[in-house]
């Protein structure tokens, strides 16, 4: 059968391949599903230190297969609120709370839910010839996947606004420098970089890096007072690790530090 997201852990780095090149790597019920299974054994597998997300082909992911959900076929109109609830914000909901570092690595075109569930990602890297559009405008739909909740948060209103009402292609390089993502890179030098950046976050204090992204994702909705308490709490759990005690040890002796991820 074949494998519509292939899954590979080296050097506690789980790499996340969407494999549908012929459709962009738009989504199907079937990669759906093979996502979730994904991100479901990087919550729970101990050996995960770290996620790497990307695509085959000459894109990364064209958002939703329209042909399974077509409404001028005869049947009734799709119940899209259903799909969303049953596919896409369960995986997004699962890419927020991991608390491991999640690397996108955008190969090319990012339309539609396929640039939001990249944008969920802690840390996106995108090929220069990479676009992204908020495709939504063009079928008279909403942005989804996110999409309404992160562009505002990464561009401000205004932006978000004028991408997702046109439908605009924002080149990779622009969305670099809005903030939308970390950085463009040389088409061909992307996996080569986005490889070793993983590798070095699997290789980091894994206990200390969650409770960073825990602490970040929360400070759009926390006080500073409710933030400088959660800082609290979230220190005290990382002092305690092993992580730190190694990470101490390596700086006193002068040397790199080992760290377990616990």
């Amino acid at each position: 059968m074949h494998e519509t997201v292939l899954s590979a852990l080296a050097d506690g780095v789980l790499t996340l391949t969407l494999n549908r090149p012929d459709k962009l790597n738009s989504f199907n019920d079937d990669m759906h599903r093979a996502l979730r299974a994904g991100l479901e054994r990087a919550h729970d597998d101990a050996g995960v230190r770290a996620v790497l997300l990307t695509g085959t082909g000459r894109g990364f992911c064209a958002g939703q297969d329209l042909g399974d959900r077509d409404p001028a076929k005869g049947a009734p109109p799709p119940d899209l609120g259903r799909t969303l609830e049953t596919f896409y914000n369960p995986n997004l909901r699962l890419i927020r709370s991991l608390e491991k570092p999640v690397v996108c690595a955008v190969n090319g075109v990012a339309a539609g839910a396929g640039a939001n569930i990249a944008l969920a990602c802690d840390i996106v890297l995108a090929a220069k010839s990479a676009k992204f559009i908020q495709a939504f405008a063009k079928i008279g739909l909403i942005p989804d996947a996110g999409g309404s909740w992160s562009l505002p948060r990464l561009v401000g209103e205004a932006r978000a606004k004028a991408l997702t009402l046109t439908a605009e292609p924002l080149p990779a390089e622009k969305a670099a420098d809005w903030g939308l993502i970390w950085k463009a890179v040389e088409d061909a030098d992307l996996m080569d970089q986005a490889t070793a950046l993983a590798r070095s976050l699997a290789a980091g204090p894994t206990l200390g890096l969650g409770l960073t992204k825990r602490l970040i994702q929360a400070a759009a909705t926390n006080s500073l007072d409710e933030q400088l308490d959660m800082e609290r709490d979230c220190q005290q759990a990382a002092g305690r690790s092993a992580d730190y005690a190694e990470g101490v040890a390596a700086f006193l002796e002068k040397r790199p530090a080992t760290f377990q991820g616990k």
